[in-house]
């Protein structure tokens, strides 16, 4: 069982602000297209085949390939719930609901789940790939067991399962060698859980033109860096109950996700209404477009996404001594970050956990003095550290950074300036986003490594960041003890005590500083108020936002009203 409890830190109000609620007596409208500038607008696709343990894999594809789980939409705020949908890669218990799954039971001896699939549902005609045919369960085994054999898989990430078969045509079993917390999130709604047929394999699954699902649009154009185009599935089987009515999906015959790399473009398109959705908007373009575009609707919510500097642990360098790494989180003036550069948009303190996480979060107040001192700024105690570690002349690293993000392009150098006033200098090395994604993956990444990682869910969080081997561990850290306790967690049944775990595993990770822990900023999200049943929701699964857009329609009159 998952919480999220009141998990609207900003999130749920800003959405009942928004305006996203339906008139009582408003119907939904086919037809028209959408420009939609994703959460990640400055991101290309980075590979289609889910063999590849690409994250963004589902955010590409998720408006074709379906998966076994996905959000219950119907319990959103905007429709009267309380789930904002933002988390990245957390659904919780109450919020899920069968998508190519029927339904599901737990069985005992042997431990198992048994998932009934629906029946009917079509994999589209697609030439040179496929003939139409029947989604069946060894569609669904194909897809695991290729993810599982994969040589690129995440070190342990099915190794919970003891063995999954199909016993009828329309039935999956999973047997689990032990219980494990995260078994709905791992192949159900996960980063890489998309069910697709074996017919595109053979046909080529890292090629856009052979990607076939059973959702609601169809993959029909893709411009590397510069557009994913998205044309309604016709044969589409899912229904959306609006009003006491029932509605075929899709409305919108074609979405396109525009990557746009340039921040003063993108923002311009919005402004201009060349884009309709534009998903992460910086504080500082705000003021500016509700003063040129004051039609836009605007949700406000804290990324799900912690910001830090990892310092890597597995080589040497003076970051190796907790006491150097201590010493330059409190060279760095946090709050000064948050009120100056932030101008009051950013928390001082929502990583590892995030405060939507209730019950597993804890605010910073209620952290140890230990924790507490790394985020106050004390550079007399950093200098003193130093100098116990040997390094009373300072030192010198090299620090990688994406050129993709504004916001770490900007903020880094201000670091480096709280670095230097300690003896600490700071080379930085901007790269593209492959070659930054590359040198993390194939561990050539600088002893400094500017990022922001994904939060996940209230488990993972912890496991992908700090346990050993993992692929998004960027300081490479590495305890068997720790490894031990993360390993408990996930067979622990009792959420109660999960929670307990976690609460200490987070503390401990916090003091070990194998980061400096930077302030996490909030996001804006603006649409044009022709774009109808939206209130910013971001995501209905894993980095998924298929689901939400198929629930979208468009109000063509009023945009031709409005002049665009």
């Amino acid at each position: 069982m998952k919480i999220l409890g009141s998990a609207l830190f900003g999130g749920a109000m800003a959405l009942a602000a928004a305006g996203g609620a339906l008139a009582n007596d408003e119907k939904p409208k086919y037809g028209g297209s959408v420009e939609i500038g994703t959460v990640y607008v400055t991101l290309s696709a980075l590979s289609w085949d889910a063999q590849d343990f690409n994250w963004k894999h589902n955010h590409d594809t998720g408006l074709v390939y379906e998966q076994l789980f996905a959000a219950d939409l119907s319990k959103s705020v905007k429709a009267g719930g309380k789930h904002p949908f933002i988390a990245d890669a957390w659904l919780p218990s109450d919020a899920i609901r069968g998508e190519l799954a029927e339904s599901w039971e737990w069985k005992e001896n042997p431990l198992r789940i048994e998932i009934k699939l629906r029946k009917g549902i079509m994999w589209p005609d697609k030439p040179g790939v496929m003939k139409s045919r029947e989604f069946v369960a060894d569609d669904v085994l194909f897809a695991y067991t290729r993810l599982d054999e994969s040589p690129r898989k995440i070190k342990g990430y099915f190794d919970h399962i003891a063995k999954a078969h199909a016993p009828d045509k329309h039935t999956v079993v999973f047997e689990f060698k032990d219980y494990f917390a995260e078994w709905d999130y791992r192949f159900g709604y996960g980063y890489f859980s998309g069910i697709y047929p074996k017919e595109v394999v053979e046909a080529g699954a890292s090629n856009w033109k052979n990607v076939n699902g059973t959702g609601p649009y169809m993959l029909t154009d893709f411009v590397s860096g510069n557009s994913n185009v998205y044309s309604k599935n016709e044969g589409y089987w899912d229904k959306d109950k609006i009003g006491g009515q029932d509605y075929k999906l899709p409305f919108i015959d074609k979405i396109t996700y525009r990557t746009i790399k340039d921040e003063a473009t993108f923002i311009t398109a919005l402004r201009t209404g060349k884009l309709d959705i534009l998903e992460s908007i910086r504080w500082q373009n705000v003021e500016s477009l509700k003063k040129s575009a004051p039609q836009l609707k605007w949700n406000r919510w804290l990324n799900m996404s912690g910001t830090f500097l990892a310092f890597r642990v597995d080589v040497d360098s003076p970051l190796k001594d907790v006491r150097v790494r201590r010493a330059l989180n409190m060279a760095v003036n946090k709050d000064e970050i948050v009120k100056a550069y932030y101008n009051g948009n950013a928390e001082l303190f929502a990583y590892p956990m995030h405060p939507d996480y209730v019950g597993y979060f804890q605010p910073l107040k209620e952290m140890p003095a230990s924790v507490q001192e790394l985020f106050k700024y004390d550079p007399a105690k950093a200098k003193k550290l130093l100098a116990e570690a040997g390094y009373a002349k300072g030192f010198t690293f090299k620090t990688q950074v994406c050129s993709c993000s504004a916001d770490h392009m900007d903020l880094l150098p201000l670091v480096a300036a709280y670095l230097e006033q300690v003896g600490v200098k700071m080379e930085i090395q901007p790269m593209e986003y492959g070659a930054f994604l590359s040198a993390m993956t194939s561990r050539t990444l600088s002893v400094g490594y500017m990022m922001n990682n994904g939060h996940t869910n209230p488990t993972t969080t912890i496991r992908k960041s700090f346990t050993t081997g993992q692929q998004w561990n960027p300081s490479g850290w590495s305890d068997p003890k720790y490894d031990a306790k993360m390993d408990e967690v996930y067979r622990t049944k009792d959420e109660a005590t999960r929670i307990k775990m976690l609460r200490e595993m987070t503390i401990e990770i916090l003091d070990l500083a194998p980061y400096i822990w930077l302030p996490t900023p909030y996001i804006y999200t603006a649409w044009w108020p022709w774009v109808r049943n939206y209130a910013g929701e971001l995501r209905s699964g894993a980095v998924r936002p298929g689901p939400i857009y198929a629930r979208m329609w468009l109000d063509q009159e009023l945009k031709k009203k409005m002049g665009y």
